[in-house]
C-alpha cells in the first residue's frame, strides 16, 4: 500500500530537499526495502537513494540506510546481497544469529553466589518470605539475548574502513541519522546528530538494531541502546526536522487482514488463530507498531504542513509478507522480487496523483518502465550507477564486500 501526505505549499529557495526513511523488520524486512527502493530508483526518473539528503534508519533499516548514506547503491546491494545469478550464494544471516556465549558464560558464573545469597535470605526470614522468593535474585542470571550483535558492528566497521567509504557521521556527503532508545530513560536518540555524532556508524547500528530478548543492550559511553523501533515505527520526524521538502518512506510491516486477503495456498488460515501462538503474536506486534505509525503519520499534517511524505509499504491483505519469516534469508529473491512488483503496481495506481507531487521536487515517474510487465528486479539491477558521480573506488568496495563475505562465512563454518 502506497500513502501520500499532499501538504507542500511550494518549492523552498535552494531547490528541494529528497529523504530516505527506512523501518525495521529483520533481514526479511532489508530485503523487502531493497526490492521497494530498486521498483522506486528504476520508475521515478531523477531519483537516486545512493544520493539522496538526509537518510534514516531504525533497526533493519538502519542497515540499509547507512549503507546508501556511504555511497553504495540500491543496485549494488540488491546484486550482493539478493541476486544469486552469476555468484556462489555467500551471505548467510546465520552469521549474525550466533549464540551469545560470552553472556551465557558471564550470567552462569553468576549463579553459585546468588544461591548463597537467596538461601541466606531465606535462612534469616523463614517466615517473612518465602524460598521461592528468596531465590527470585536468580532472574539476574538470565542472559538478557538469545544472540551476539558484535558480529553486526565489526562487519559494517570493516567495510566502512574503505577508501571512499567512511565509519563517521561528520564525514559522510549526507546526513544519516540512526535511531537507538536509551534504555534507562526510555528516550530515542539520533546518532548522527549534534552531540551524538562522535558515535561510529558500526555501532550505532548495532544499537539500534538491538530487539531486547534476542540482541543485547549496546553501550555506548555510560549508557546502554536498544532497538529504534521500540519507540516510533519509521522516525520520519528526524528527516523532516533537517528540512527536508520530500520524504520517502518503506516499512515492510504491517497487520495481516485475513478477510481481505484472496484464497490460495499463501492464505494459510481463515481465523489466525488456527496458527497458533507465534502467529497470534507476529499479528499484535505487527498491529501495535503499525497503529502507532499511523498515528505519528497524521501528527505530520499539522506539524509539517509544507512538506510531502510518501509511504510504502505491503498490503494488508499480503500473504506472503506476513507469512514469511522475518529472520529467514532463503527467500530472498522472492522477497525482493514480490517489494518489486508492489511497489511498480502502486505507483502504477498511484500515478495521476502522485505526478504532480513529484514533479515539483524534480522527480518524474516514467511510465513506459511501470508499463513493462515483464520486469524482473533482476532488470533493475542491470542499471548501472554513474561512474562520474561515484568515482573508482567503487570496484574496490564491491570486491572488499565480497571478501568480506566470504570472510564471515569461513568463520562461521570454523
Amino acid at each position: 500500500m502506497l500513502q501520500t501526505q499532499d501538504t507542500h505549499l511550494g518549492e523552498k529557495a535552494g531547490g528541494p530537499r529528497i529523504g530516505l526513511a527506512l523501518a525495521g523488520g529483520g533481514p526479511m524486512g532489508g530485503i523487502y526495502e531493497i526490492g521497494a527502493l530498486l521498483a522506486l530508483n528504476e520508475a521515478v526518473d531523477g531519483l537516486d537513494f545512493a544520493d539522496v539528503d538526509v537518510y534514516v534508519g531504525v533497526s533493519a533499516g538502519s542497515l540499509v540506510a547507512s549503507t546508501l548514506a556511504n555511497g553504495i547503491s540500491v543496485e549494488e546491494m540488491g546484486r550482493l546481497l539478493v541476486s544469486r545469478r552469476g555468484r556462489p550464494q555467500r551471505f548467510d544471516p546465520a552469521l549474525f544469529l550466533q549464540p551469545n556465549f560470552p553472556e551465557y558464560l558471564r550470567r552462569a558464573a553468576l549463579v553459585p553466589g546468588l544461591l548463597l545469597e537467596g538461601a541466606l535470605g531465606f535462612a534469616r526470614n523463614p517466615l517473612k518470605q518465602g524460598l521461592l522468593e528468596s531465590l527470585s535474585g536468580l532472574s539476574k542470571a538470565i542472559p538478557t539475548s538469545v544472540f551476539d550483535n558484535t558480529p553486526i558492528e565489526r562487519f559494517l566497521a570493516d567495510l566502512f574502513s574503505n577508501r571512499g567509504m567512511t565509519n563517521d557521521f561528520r564525514a559522510l556527503a549526507h546526513k544519516l541519522l540512526i535511531v537507538g532508545v536509551d534504555l534507562d530513560t526510555g528516550e530515542a536518540v539520533r546518532f548522527g546528530s549534534p552531540g551524538h555524532d562522535d558515535v561510529p556508524i558500526s555501532k550505532a547500528v548495532q544499537a539500534s538494531t538491538a530487539l531486547p530478548g534476542l540482541y543485547p543492550p549496546v553501550q555506548i559511553g555510560d549508557r546502554f541502546f536498544v532497538d529504534g523501533g521500540l519507540k516510533r515505527t519509521l522516525h520520519a520526524s528526524s528527516a523532516l526536522d533537517e528540512g527536508v521538502d520530500l520524504l520517502f518512506c518503506v516499512n515492510p510491516i504491517v497487520p495481516y487482514d485475513a478477510s481481505q486477503a484472496p484464497p490460495g495456498d499463501d492464505k494459510r488460515h481463515d481465523s489466525l488463530v488456527e496458527g497458533g501462538l507465534p502467529v497470534v503474536l507476529s499479528q499484535t506486534f505487527r498491529a501495535l507498531i503499525h497503529s502507532r505509525m499511523k498515528v505519528g503519520m497524521a501528527k505530520y499534517e499539522t506539524s509539517y504542513v509544507d512538506r510531502d511524505v510518501v509511504l510504502f509499504e505491503p498490503d494488508s491483505s499480503d500473504s506472503k509478507m506476513f507469512f514469511t519469516n522475518v529472520f529467514s534469508y532463503a527467500n530472498r529473491e522472492m522477497v525482493c522480487q514480490h517489494a518489486y512488483r508492489t511497489t511498480r503496481r502502486d505507483l502504477w495506481l498511484r500515478r495521476r496523483r502522485l505526478a504532480p507531487i513529484l514533479k515539483r521536487h524534480g522527480v518524474t515517474i516514467n511510465q513506459a518502465i511501470l508499463q513493462d510487465r515483464d520486469r524482473h528486479f533482476t532488470s533493475a539491477l542491470s542499471r548501472r550507477p554513474d561512474p562520474m558521480r561515484l568515482g573508482n573506488y567503487k570496484n574496490e568496495v564491491t570486491n572488499k564486500l565480497d571478501a568480506l563475505l566470504e570472510r564471515l562465512e569461513s568463520i562461521a563454518e570454523s
